[in-house]
């Protein structure tokens, strides 16, 4: 495994982050295709034996098992002076006002909840699963602040938004002398590149790091064209584009033109198309299986072309903004 400083920090982490979306009870929250406890742990000792020590999950997945399962694994196998452990904020944990957002309030409330289920005094980092716009960002970026003063939270970052928004949430920080953004999670793959637009030149000025979710596009660059699975269906209710276009399906069928030609899983491909680009970080991994993870970990020891980068990229078409309201 390979270890990379987590933007402008001193924070090593490893540049395949496991997601942990798809861990938790499947009766409880919106993910039903989630995996048990018993083979979530399976896949977290898996990872944690092939060196990764990044690990992304947030409140709100399966209603917070995913927490409490990873937090539990974590405990059990790792050393937690190794980890770099990660959750999120915003979505509604309950029914009701205060629900969800950004509020003093809630953020104060839920860093509570999600250490009690990860069996953790902090975070490495807390981030900011969307813009609230229900919230000033001056209160927001203040709660978090006292949050890293707390020693609650190590570092913050923020999660899917405009690139006007990211830069707004910078300044206040700044000029107010409070803790600031250090790294970003955004929609990001070969079916969706939007952010090359704004967000990324962003990023590689402010030197803030880059750590995409999707990699593989809600595994529509992996499957047959047309193909739908458990997960898939759920699309929309996870923010993801529906990657029908007729762009997309081009862009599909090279990536499994390539895979063919090279000998290596489509899998493999989109991995390695993102692991090539300078201003991303470590991409959110998500395994619902030991062969997925496996599968990603293979990446490292596939080397794309300039050609064949140019080849998987010259079919996109700008597409409309989504991933974030």
């Amino acid at each position: 495994m390979e270890y990379v400083k987590l933007g402008n920090t001193g924070l090593e982490v490893s540049k395949l982050c496991l997601g942990c979306m798809g861990f938790g009870e499947p009766e409880r929250g919106r993910e039903k295709w989630s995996v048990d406890e018993m083979e979530s742990r399976e896949i977290i000792k898996k990872a944690l034996d092939s060196g990764i020590n990044f690990f992304d999950t947030a409140n709100m997945y399966s209603a917070g098992s995913s927490e409490e399962i990873v937090g539990k694994a974590l405990k059990d196998f790792a050393n937690r002076d190794e980890i770099v452990l990660a959750s999120k904020l915003y979505f509604p944990m309950f029914d009701g006002p205060n629900a969800k957002g950004l509020s003093r309030k809630s953020i104060f409330a839920e860093i509570n909840h999600s250490l009690k289920r990860l069996q953790t005094d902090y975070l490495d980092l807390y981030i900011i699963h969307r813009w609230d716009y229900g919230t000033p960002i001056e209160e927001t970026m203040a709660a978090l602040h006292d949050l890293v003063k707390m020693g609650k939270v190590r570092y913050i970052g923020a999660s899917s938004m405009h690139a006007w928004q990211f830069a707004k949430a910078q300044f206040i920080a700044e000029k107010n002398g409070w803790t600031k953004f250090v790294s970003m999670q955004n929609l990001y793959n070969l079916l969706y590149r939007e952010e090359e637009r704004e967000m990324i030149p962003l990023l590689q000025d402010q030197k803030v790091a880059m750590t995409p979710w999707s990699p593989l596009a809600g595994g529509r660059l992996t499957r047959d064209i047309g193909a739908v699975t458990a997960r898939a269906s759920q699309a929309v209710l996870a923010d993801l584009p529906a990657y029908l276009v007729a762009s997309d399906t081009e862009v599909i069928s090279r990536v499994h033109k390539l895979a063919d030609e090279r000998g290596i899983t489509r899998g493999q491909v989109a991995t390695a198309w993102m692991l090539s680009k300078e201003y991303v970080t470590s991409p959110l991994i998500g395994a619902t299986k030991i062969k997925y993870l496996d599968d990603a970990l293979g990446a490292f020891q596939v080397a794309l072309s300039p050609e064949e980068i140019k080849y998987l990229e010259e079919a996109y078409v700008p597409r409309n903004i989504t991933g974030y309201r």
